[in-house]
Order: structure tokens, then sequence, then C-alpha cells
């Protein structure tokens, strides 16, 4: 597969991350107001939040995310 390509797969993957993590974000905190704290949707939220932000975080230690 040619670079230009990856590059192009890599940047769209990491943009998808980067709205699923503010998505998971603005999820639990709408669920925080309702009081839903407690149910297993917000507890999947939570854990779909942190599995996006370690992703995000690897790719900030390896110099790939923009800021």
């Amino acid at each position: 597969m040619e670079d230009r390509v990856k590059l192009q797969q890599y940047e769209k993957m990491q943009k998808a991350i980067q709205e699923r993590y503010e998505d998971a974000c603005d999820k639990l905190e709408e669920m925080k107001e309702a009081g839903r704290t407690k149910s297993a949707t917000y507890r999947q939220y939570m854990g779909n939040k942190m599995m996006y932000k370690n992703m995000l975080d690897l790719y900030a230690l390896y110099d790939l995310k923009e800021e």
C-alpha cells in the first residue's frame, strides 16, 4: 500500500477516535445530569471514553496527535 494512502487512512482513523471520545464525553455529561451514573450504559460509555483517551494519549506520546 502506498505511504500516502496509509497516511490518509491513519488521519481518518485518528479523527474518528477523537470524535468518538468527544461523543462519549457528551453522553456521559448528559447521563450525569439525568442522574444515571449507576446505569450499565453510563459505565459502558465510561469504558469507551477511557479506551479512546488511552489511544489519543498514545498518539500524543509518539508526537502523532495534532493539537
